[in-house]
């Protein structure tokens, strides 16, 4: 790999912008055996809370026609059990830089999961989900309004020892203000979108497919909304961004390139061919090379407008 997928985010160098969403990699122990994980450019932990939170029953995910719903409940083991990775997750990190998602069900629930965090130096930055659709309460809520996303992120900031990224919801009234609020609140990087409220019923039964009335969408149906909010993100900051969202080939990955998005999250795709991503990293490679220019920088926010 050339050095014309590098990109500069949340203080590494990352050989290409292409990272693991949060939630569809399991911190990298299930595709290991797949490919080289340092051909990467970055990987999204699974949502970690300062203690462990069991999630919702079964059943927890559908596959609809053109996308995944999932109402998990941010299930893991906190963050102590958290810590047992540390050694392979240091690992990664040397060279492919890791993210640590953190959840938290209250405000002061999130600065216990970042302070706990700070004890350990095996990963590179934070990124913050006040964004999932598919808890009751806690980070849903304060993403959805601008003045309790700023005021999170600047709790996070301040007890925070690794850059932050703040991950916003695309249930909130504005994104844009949402995304302008964060970066008030000193975040170093946002990312969006997370999966989008979504439900379905079995007629056969008249009850939910899933355990719960409601859960999240993600997948291809979701993109266009996605871009479209990254590019509205992108307008309104001049912090870096992080853009996802029914990323399934190097196409969608540019997109959200040119929209304004520094790197890329890739999430369903991980479920449904795990070793595709390679695909999307060399293919994405070819097309800064039919675009003339020598580093992907140069096509952050490139799109031509109407």
């Amino acid at each position: 790999m050339s050095k014309a997928l590098e990109i500069s985010f949340l203080g590494r160098t990352f050989k290409n912008p292409i990272v693991t969403a949060s939630g569809t990699f399991n911190n990298g122990e299930n595709h290991k055996d797949f490919y080289d994980l340092h051909k990467l450019g970055g990987i999204t932990t699974k949502g970690t809370s300062s203690e462990p939170q069991k999630g919702n029953p079964q059943p927890r995910m559908f596959e609809t026609p053109s996308g995944v719903m999932n109402c998990i409940g941010l299930q893991n083991h906190g963050m102590k059990k958290f810590a047992d990775k540390k050694d392979f997750i240091s690992e990664l990190n040397q060279d492919t830089p890791v993210i640590l998602n953190v959840y938290g069900k209250s405000a002061d629930k999130y600065v216990e999961a970042v302070e706990m965090a700070n004890e350990y130096d095996f990963f590179s930055a934070y990124e913050i989900n006040i964004s999932c659709p598919n808890v009751d309460l806690g980070g849903a809520c304060l993403g959805l309004q601008a003045s309790t996303a700023e005021e999170i992120t600047k709790m996070i900031k301040a007890v925070a020892k690794k850059p932050v990224m703040m991950k916003l919801s695309p249930q909130a009234r504005s994104i844009a203000e949402v995304a302008k609020a964060c970066e008030a609140g000193g975040a170093d990087a946002i990312s969006l979108i997370n999966t989008i409220s979504a439900m379905a019923i079995n007629v056969h039964t008249r009850r939910s497919r899933l355990s719960k009335n409601s859960a999240g969408l993600s997948g291809p149906a979701i993109h266009p909304i996605a871009l479209r909010m990254v590019y509205e993100a992108a307008q309104a900051v001049d912090i870096p961004i992080l853009g996802m969202g029914g990323v399934y080939s190097w196409e969608d990955a540019a997109e959200f390139i040119l929209a304004g998005a520094s790197c890329v999250g890739v999430g369903t795709l991980n479920l449904t061919d795990p070793s595709q991503i390679l695909d999307v990293i060399d293919e994405l490679e070819q097309w800064v090379s039919e675009q003339g220019v020598s580093n992907i920088s140069e096509l952050v926010g490139a799109y031509i407008e109407c």
